[in-house]
């Protein structure tokens, strides 16, 4: 918790000026990156208001039972005959362990250079860099893909998600963890050379929408990432019948709006299971003009 106590004696502020030149995975734990990497905390317009460890933002407490709003990203990787990649989360993950998700889903951080906080302008015009470099090095942490196997302008941004979940499936209904996040989704498409990092990844395979659906439905016995299920669900599937135009610049998806959906009833949970009634709390957060 040593990165916690510095964050709250010092100020989120002052992990700004904070630079290192690059980010080392090597020989850290899952705990390890909890109480060293820093997200990029938020608003509920997406503007930066600070800084602090991964650890502190997904915990769910009383003081706040969705934990810390924060910007993360989600990457949907295709081949070149258009099927998803799709991964396990390791047993190891601290949140949402052994769950199915898309490829790749993590944080920008700061204090590194180049940057990872991309700034209004980014989004307006599409290019968030920085939420893209930090792809590209969690792409290779965790499926071992060399970056040098990307370029920035490889990936579009299709979509931002604002949601929260309690992590009660895996870790059950007093779950102290969970996760609130502004998620950036990224598209790629790209033949890739896989050598997965067993503390990060259970599992990987390629999906067509079809199979995806089927893998979906309740007697698959899969476990998904509720950021995966929203998205899966809600957005997923229109962007995918249209790849090609997507990723060609042809149709650039409108990036501006903000698309928020409260959580599934199965990831209600944590301090949320104290503060009756449930779905007045949902429906508050995502009716509210208030920075969550």
């Amino acid at each position: 918790l040593r990165c916690a106590l510095v964050s709250l004696a010092q100020g989120p502020s002052c992990l700004a000026d904070r630079v290192w030149q690059e980010w080392n995975g090597e020989g850290k734990s899952q705990l390890d990156f909890m109480q060293e990497d820093q997200c990029i905390l938020v608003d509920f317009e997406d503007n930066v208001i600070g800084y602090d460890d991964k650890f502190e933002c997904h915990i769910f407490s009383p003081e706040r039972p969705r934990g810390k709003l924060h910007r993360a990203f989600s990457v949907f990787l295709f081949d070149q005959s258009g099927r998803l990649l799709l991964q396990q989360r390791a047993k190891e993950k601290i949140t949402f362990p052994e769950v199915w998700t898309n490829t790749c889903c993590s944080h920008p951080l700061t204090g590194y250079t180049p940057t990872e906080q991309d700034e209004p302008h980014h989004v307006a015009d599409g290019s968030v860099p920085g939420v893209k470099r930090a792809a590209i090095r969690k792409l290779e942490h965790e499926l071992g893909i060399p970056a040098s196997q990307f370029e920035i302008d490889d990936f579009r941004f299709v979509a931002r998600l604002h949601y929260w979940a309690a992590d009660a499936v895996t870790h059950g209904p007093e779950s102290p963890f969970g996760e609130h996040e502004i998620d950036y989704v990224l598209f790629v498409q790209k033949t890739v050379t896989l050598e997965p990092n067993a503390s990060e990844v259970g599992g990987f395979e390629y999906v067509t929408p079809e199979q995806l659906l089927t893998l979906m439905m309740p007697e698959s016995g899969r476990l998904w990432s509720p950021w995966f299920r929203i998205l899966a669900t809600r957005l997923l599937l229109p962007l995918w019948s249209r790849l090609p135009a997507i990723l060609d610049g042809s149709e650039r998806p409108d990036v501006t709006k903000i698309q928020r959906f409260d959580c599934a009833e199965e990831f209600l949970g944590g301090e949320l299971s104290q503060s009756p009634p449930h779905h007045l709390i949902c429906n508050w957060h995502f009716r509210s003009s208030q920075p969550a």
